[in-house]
């Protein structure tokens, strides 16, 4: 399939794909980080929504849209930076693409738009460590816990501030990054059908 991992630095989700043999693409308006700058294409990521994808996963930046940022919602409605990251979420949820999923964090979509199709944590997947992350789906089927694993952590959360925090925070945790892979892609390479 061809796939595009909208707002990924990381190349958490894109290696996974990779590894299955799908031609996966991140997409971020910075670098990458994951070591792949030839699968990464650095530009705004709805321009690449004017393309045919056989399904996308976003992960649109939460920064004016988490429950974690509540505070300052009065300020960001006032100055149409919440609008803003609203707009650029639906914009992804209203793609012509017939997989699509679309990642945050518990925020103000679960209202301004629909109920998450499911909340997941790290801990599901291999990590010691709470962080809800909502998932929003269109053609492909909910994540099954793949490695339940005791701890619960809140490291993510209680990140001292830094210059990359926002950046840390978001990465995609690799147990969940391959789960996302081989339940919504499929290993093409051993003839696994794509189709779920």
């Amino acid at each position: 399939m061809k796939i595009l991992v909208a707002c990924e630095e990381s190349q958490a989700v894109t290696i996974e794909m990779r590894r299955l043999g799908h031609e996966a693409y991140s997409c971020d308006i910075e670098p990458c980080s994951g070591g792949h700058p030839e699968w990464h294409l650095q530009v705004d990521a709805l321009e690449l929504l004017k393309m045919k994808w056989d399904m996308i996963l976003a992960f649109p930046p939460c920064t004016h849209l988490a429950v974690s940022g509540a505070r300052y919602f009065e300020q960001k409605r006032k100055d149409g930076r919440q609008q803003a990251a609203i707009d650029f979420f639906m914009r992804f949820a209203n793609a012509d693409c017939p997989k699509i999923a679309i990642e945050n964090p518990v925020g103000i979509m679960s209202s301004v738009w629909r109920k998450p199709d499911q909340i997941i944590q790290p801990w599901q997947f291999g990590h010691g460590e709470t962080k809800k992350t909502c998932l929003w789906l269109k053609g492909i089927p909910l994540l099954v816990p793949t490695n339940i694993v005791d701890g619960r952590e809140q490291r993510i959360w209680k990140m001292p501030p830094s210059e990359d925090r926002a950046k840390n925070r978001a990465k995609t945790f690799p147990g969940i990054a391959r789960a996302m892979a081989e339940q919504w892609a499929g290993d093409i390479r051993e003839g696994s059908q794509c189709e779920k």
